[in-house]
């Protein structure tokens, strides 16, 4: 209760505020009654004390003390009952209560101080069952909406209806998930908080309020948890000021609804990957019986194998975090899934998968729209620009060639596979690699492996060697060398050491030779041994 509506208190009748009238608007949850002379020690912030001010008779200039000291507690007001021993505030305790804004109630001598004590304790407790009461109402109108299948979005309808102002629901990066109004201004505002990052600098806290230079308008923010992790934000266009029980009490049961709301949302999210991921585990491993149980399956998934695909399998580097492999984990889920939220974005159909650290993007391109490489390349581009503007990380794609059906992706799968890993072995950090035909790799298939593994001995002669080359430097930095077109800058830069240190690594590995590597005859040899360690798994 407001001090202005403790006045209406029957017990108070006849009372009058001397001093301290634009304090009224201070908020009363507890009262106090007392007469010591360290009365202010024992006093909490919001209270009204009521006292005879027995203590001071004798010195009245003490009040003085007194109202600076419940001031800075943030105590509601001071009620005194002049007429009993102090029969007049000093002047300058009336001055400096004004200075203060801080309310000093002159009491009726006809009421008892237990009696002013017991009404405002009762009404207090009147206006809190009243708002306890209105909160449960609130609370079954908001679960109704969202039991009977009306959602988020009719939830926010009402609640806007109820304090009067625009509201919106955004995700945990402040992208707009759903508002209580569709206007086209109310929504672009909302959309540049989340274009803008401005979620990166609010405050750590479950209410806050801010305004916006351009518009001057100001915002009130009420975070939305989930399983003690922060999954939103109600934003209200309007001012709520903390002391509005009715409203903060209206927002704040609307929260926790969502919070329910959106905790079973993830809960049928999270089961549909586990179902998709299982499906796309299976056909890549041709766990299937039959093509045609594979197809009917897929349509569940809306992938039709009549259209076209191409796959991008997707790794975070894990040398960025040093955390425990458990919080590992979570953070690769909490990026993929971010990275399935942006996709919505895209013009293309693109279905996401996830397999253990891999995350897989599935374009789907009609066949009439064929030769769309540049721009799912710039798609791949734009997510790996969120994932490091959001969580700091950088994130490699490998990139299959077109599979003509659905059927096809699984060799797709494969391919983009081997472009990440053949991207990693080049020593690069978050790049997009596209698949190149391996037909010398299949080539070299057919050969047998004790040919291959002599072939290999000696075209690398000592180099082959682990005595010569224990960690496999020298081998390493020839393989970046010869991809990076001989360009011993280039090599430099993606093995992250000195020029002069590939320059004396590519001198040890001619000594070891025993030929020019620039030789083109000596750098074929080279390319083929280096693919037959790979096909050897040496």
């Amino acid at each position: 209760m407001k001090v202005t509506q403790i006045m209406q208190v029957s017990a108070l009748n006849g009372s009058s505020v001397i001093a301290g009238n634009e304090g009224m608007h201070r908020e009363v949850l507890h009262v106090n009654m007392m007469d010591a002379p360290d009365i202010a020690r024992f006093l909490k912030p919001n209270e009204l004390l009521v006292t005879t001010a027995y203590h001071v008779k004798d010195q009245p200039q003490l009040l003085v003390d007194l109202v600076e000291q419940m001031d800075q507690k943030g105590c509601a007001a001071l009620g005194i009952k002049t007429k009993r021993f102090l029969r007049k505030i000093p002047e300058e305790v009336i001055q400096r209560a004004n200075e203060l804004a801080f309310p000093i109630i002159e009491l009726p001598l006809e009421s008892s101080l237990g009696d002013i004590v017991n009404q405002v304790l009762s009404s207090i407790l009147d206006m809190r069952t009243n708002e306890l009461r209105f909160a449960i109402e609130t609370h079954k109108q908001f679960s109704n909406h969202i039991m009977s299948g009306k959602g988020i979005h009719k939830l926010l309808k009402s609640l806007a209806e109820m304090i009067g102002y625009p509201v919106f629901l955004l995700d945990q990066y402040g992208k707009p998930m759903a508002s209580s109004h569709t206007s086209k201004k109310t929504t672009m505002k909302m959309e540049e908080l989340y274009i803008k990052d401005s979620i990166s600098l609010f405050p750590d806290t479950s209410f806050f309020t801010f305004s916006t230079l351009e518009d001057k308008e100001t915002y009130s923010v009420f975070l939305v948890f989930t399983h003690e992790r922060k999954a939103g934000f109600l934003v209200v266009m309007g001012d709520i000021h903390p002391d509005n029980h009715s409203e903060t009490l209206t927002i704040e049961q609307a929260t926790n609804v969502i919070s329910f709301e959106l905790m079973k949302e993830n809960a049928l999210k999270q089961y549909t990957r586990r179902v998709k991921n299982e499906f796309f585990f299976r056909f890549s491993e041709g766990i299937f019986t039959s093509d045609e149980e594979v197809v009917n399956r897929a349509k569940e998934f809306q992938l039709d194998n009549n259209n076209s695909y191409i796959c991008a399998t997707g790794q975070l580097e894990i040398n960025e975090f040093s955390g425990s492999y458990t919080k590992n984990q979570l953070e690769i889920d909490a990026v993929y899934a971010y990275i399935e939220d942006e996709l919505v974005s895209l013009s293309l159909s693109t279905h996401l998968f996830t397999r253990g650290d891999l995350c897989i993007l599935l374009f789907e391109l009609p066949k009439e729209k064929e030769d769309l490489h540049a721009y799912i390349m710039s798609s791949l581009g734009f997510v790996q620009t969120k994932v490091q503007e959001r969580f700091n990380r950088h994130i490699s794609f490998g990139v299959s060639n077109l599979s003509r059906n659905f059927l096809n992706v699984k060799t797709g799968f494969k391919e983009a596979q081997d472009a990440l890993h053949n991207g990693k072995l080049s020593g690069q950090i978050g790049f997009i690699q596209r698949y190149q035909t391996k037909d010398v790799m299949e080539l070299l298939r057919v050969i047998p492996r004790d040919d291959l593994q002599e072939f290999y001995e000696n075209s690398l002669q000592q180099l082959a060697k682990a005595a010569y080359d224990q960690d496999g430097t020298l081998l390493h930095t020839l393989f970046v060398y010869l991809e990076s077109h001989c360009q011993i800058s280039e090599t430099a830069k993606r093995l992250y050491v000195h020029r002069n240190t590939v320059v004396y690594r590519l001198e040890k590995c001619e000594e070891l030779l025993g030929r020019n590597i620039t030789d083109a005859e000596t750098t074929l040899q080279i390319r083929l041994a280096l693919r037959i360690k790979t096909l050897l798994g040496l």
